[in-house]
C-alpha cells in the first residue's frame, strides 16, 4: 500500500509540474540597453519580435491592443524576412534609454531594398510618431543621405521604450535593424564607401581595359565581358543601394526594377561571353545550341515580369541555372583538352561558392551570415571571378599566339623549301606581275575617278529631287490627293513643321535656355532650365485647331496660292469637310494673309512659311 501511494504522489506532483509549466507566460521580450561602451548592437532572436499581416489592413492602434500584442512571437532565426510578399510584417523592438549616456544613438536598417518601411516611434508624452522610408520614395526625401535607411532615436528617461516597424516589400526582404552610435555610424559609413569605391573602380578599369582590347583586336569575347562586369557593377549598386543615391535618385520607380534590368543583362552577358570564349561552336555545338536557348528564355522571362508580374523578379535563385549552364561548359571543355579554360572554371567556382552562400542565407541558415564577409561574399566573388577571368583571356592570348607562331614557322619552313625549288620560276614572272601591276593600279585609278563623279552626280540628284518636290507645293496648285503625297500623314507635316519653327535652333520663350528635351507631344520641346513644354503648332496658324492636320496644311497651301480667291464651298468639296468649319478657317488664313500682307510680298516662295508662323 505504501509503494503504491508513493507512486500516486509521484504521479500527481509530475502532472501538477506540467500545468503549472503550461500555464506560465511565455519568455518577455528581451529589451536593448543603450550603453556608451556598445557601438552597435543588432536585434536578433528575442530581441525582435515579428507578426504576419497577411491582409495588410492593421494599424499602429491596432497592434497595440492586447489581442495582436500576444500574437507577436520572437524571431527564430538571427535574420527574420519577409518571406510572403503579399503580407505586411510587423516587427518589435525594446530600448531602454540610458541618460547617462554621451553618445547620440540612430536605427539603422541594412536591407536597402526595402520597399516601405513605416517606424513607429514612442514619444515622451505619449503616443507614436509615424516616420516612413523606403526605396519607393525619392532618395532626396531621406533625413541622412545614405545609402541605408537610418532614423535618430531619443535618449531620454530610464523608461523601456517599444518600437514598433512595419515592413512590405515585392521582394524578399532582411530585417536587419541595427542600434548604432552616431559617431561609429559616420566612421563605418566612411570606411564602406572607401570600400564601395575601390570595389566600383576596379569594375571600371577592367572595363575600360577589355574595351581598349576590344576596339584594338575586335574580338567579341572582349566587348561581352565588358557589357557583363558593367551590369554586375549596376546590379552590385543596385542592391548596395549606391546606384539609386548616385544614379537615378529622383527615379523611384525605375529602382524598384533596376536589379532585375542588371540581373538579367548579367546573366545573358555572362552566357554570350561563355560561347565566344570557350568557342562552344566548334569545341561543344550542342552546349553551344542550349546556351543560344537559355539566353533566348532569360529575356522572354524578364519581359513576361516587366510588362505582366513584377513580383517574379525576387526569383533571383533562377539564376543559379545560367551559371551552372556556364559552369558545366567551362568544365566540359576544359576536360576535352581546351587549357584557356582552366582560369575560366577557376572564375566560376569561386563566384559559385559566393552565389551558393547568398543562396543558403536567403533560405534561412541564418549561421552562414556570419559578417561582412559573408554580408559581402558575393561582392568579393565578383571581385575574384573578375581577376581569374582576366587570366582566361590572356591565356587564351598565350596559347593563340603559341599556335600561331608554330604555324608560322611551319609554313615559312615549308614556304623556303618550296621558294627554293621555284626562285627561277619566280624571277621569270617578275616582270609579267609588275606589268600587270601596273594596269591595274591604272584601272583602279580610272575607276575611283568614275566613283567619284558618279557620287557627286548621285548627291546633285538627291537634292535636286529634294528641291523640286518642295518646290513644287510653293510654284503650282496641286490637287489634295498629290498634295497628300508630299505630306501624307500627321508625322509628316509636324516634322515640316517642327523643322521650319525651329530651323535656327532653339530657345525657350519664357527664359531663353537653349537646351531642351523631348516634351510628352509629339515633336514638342521642354526647356531644361523652367520645364515649360512648347507644342510643335504653338505660335502657329495650326495652333487650337481641331482640324486633322494634313487637311489644315493643304487649306492652308491652297488658300495662299489662289490668293484667298478659293471659296469655303469648293474647300469643303475637296476635304470632304462641313463648310461652315472650312469657312470658319479660311477666315482665319485669310485674316492672317491680309495681316502679313506686306511680309508675304518681301517672301516670294517663302510665303507659306511666313503664314504659317505667328
Amino acid at each position: 500500500m505504501i509503494q503504491i501511494d508513493l507512486k500516486h504522489c509521484r504521479e500527481g506532483f509530475l502532472f501538477l509540474f506540467l500545468i503549472i509549466l503550461a500555464c506560465s507566460p511565455a519568455a518577455a521580450q528581451t529589451p536593448v540597453v543603450i550603453r556608451d561602451d556598445v557601438n552597435q548592437h543588432i536585434f536578433t532572436y528575442k530581441e525582435i519580435e515579428m507578426l504576419e499581416d497577411p491582409s495588410g489592413s492593421l494599424g499602429i492602434d491596432q497592434i497595440r491592443r492586447a489581442d495582436h500584442e500576444g500574437r507577436f512571437k520572437a524571431s527564430t532565426a538571427s535574420t527574420p524576412q519577409t518571406l510572403n510578399l503579399s503580407s505586411n510584417y510587423w516587427f518589435k523592438i525594446k530600448i531602454k534609454s540610458n541618460p547617462a549616456a554621451e553618445k547620440h544613438y540612430l536605427l539603422e536598417f541594412f536591407d536597402q531594398t526595402i520597399d516601405a518601411i513605416t517606424v513607429y516611434m514612442p514619444e515622451p508624452a505619449g503616443g507614436y510618431r509615424e516616420t516612413v522610408l523606403g526605396d519607393q520614395y525619392p532618395f532626396v526625401e531621406r533625413r541622412l543621405k545614405h545609402k541605408n535607411f537610418e532614423i535618430p532615436i531619443e535618449n531620454s528617461g530610464q523608461e523601456i521604450n517599444t518600437y514598433y516597424i512595419k515592413i512590405r516589400s515585392t521582394q524578399i526582404a532582411d530585417a536587419i535593424v541595427v542600434l548604432r552610435s552616431v559617431d561609429f555610424f559616420i566612421a563605418y559609413a566612411l570606411n564602406e564607401y572607401l570600400f564601395f569605391g575601390v570595389f566600383y573602380g576596379m569594375i571600371l578599369v577592367f572595363s575600360l581595359y577589355n574595351l581598349v582590347l576590344f576596339i584594338s583586336m575586335k574580338q567579341r569575347e572582349y566587348l561581352y565581358y565588358v557589357l557583363y562586369i558593367l551590369s554586375v557593377g549596376v546590379y552590385e549598386m543596385s542592391t548596395d543601394g549606391i546606384a539609386y543615391q548616385y544614379l537615378w535618385p529622383n527615379h523611384p520607380e525605375f529602382n524598384q526594377i533596376a536589379y532585375a534590368v542588371a540581373l538579367c543583362s548579367t546573366s545573358v552577358f555572362a552566357l554570350l561571353f561563355t560561347r565566344q570564349l570557350l568557342h562552344l561552336n566548334v569545341k561543344a555545338p550542342k552546349i553551344n545550341r542550349i546556351i543560344i536557348a537559355a539566353v533566348g528564355l532569360r529575356l522572354l522571362f524578364f519581359l513576361y515580369c516587366l510588362l505582366f508580374d513584377h513580383a517574379l523578379f525576387s526569383f533571383k535563385f533562377l539564376e543559379v541555372v545560367p551559371l551552372s549552364l556556364a559552369f558545366f561548359a567551362g568544365i566540359y571543355v576544359y576536360l576535352k583538352g581546351y587549357q584557356a579554360a582552366r582560369f575560366f572554371v577557376l572564375g566560376y567556382s569561386v563566384l559559385f561558392i559566393g552565389f551558393s552562400l547568398k543562396f543558403l542565407i536567403m533560405l534561412g541558415y541564418g549561421w552562414l551570415n556570419f559578417g561582412v564577409v559573408s554580408y559581402y561574399s558575393l561582392s568579393f566573388s565578383f571581385v575574384a571571378e573578375m581577376v581569374l577571368f582576366s587570366f582566361a583571356i590572356a591565356d587564351q592570348l598565350r596559347l593563340l599566339k603559341d599556335k600561331i607562331n608554330r604555324e608560322l614557322e611551319s609554313k615559312v619552313a615549308a614556304r623556303t623549301q618550296e621558294v627554293s625549288h621555284k626562285s627561277l620560276i619566280i624571277e621569270a614572272k617578275n616582270a609579267e606581275l609588275e606589268e600587270m601591276n601596273t594596269l591595274l593600279k591604272k584601272q583602279a585609278e580610272d575607276i575611283s575617278r568614275m566613283n567619284v563623279l558618279l557620287e557627286m552626280d548621285n548627291q546633285a540628284l538627291n537634292t535636286n529631287v529634294e528641291k523640286v518636290t518642295r518646290a513644287r507645293v510653293m510654284s503650282a496648285e496641286m490637287d489634295f490627293e498629290e498634295f497628300s503625297r508630299i505630306y501624307p500623314d500627321k508625322e509628316t507635316c509636324y516634322q515640316f513643321l517642327a523643322d521650319l519653327k525651329w530651323k535656327n535652333g532653339y530657345a525657350c520663350r519664357k527664359c531663353k535656355q537653349t537646351q531642351f528635351y523631348t516634351g510628352h507631344a509629339p515633336y514638342s520641346r521642354r526647356c531644361s532650365k523652367c520645364g515649360y513644354e512648347e507644342s510643335v503648332t504653338s505660335y502657329s496658324i495650326f495652333h487650337n485647331t481641331r482640324i486633322p492636320i494634313n487637311k489644315a496644311f493643304y487649306m492652308v497651301y491652297l488658300i495662299y496660292t489662289t490668293k484667298g480667291k478659293t471659296s469655303s464651298h469648293k474647300i469643303s468639296e475637296v476635304l470632304n469637310m462641313r463648310q461652315s468649319t472650312c469657312w470658319t478657317y479660311s477666315s482665319r488664313v485669310k485674316t492672317a494673309m491680309e495681316e502679313k500682307k506686306t511680309i508675304l510680298k518681301r517672301s516670294g516662295k517663302q510665303g507659306w512659311s511666313q503664314l504659317i508662323l505667328d
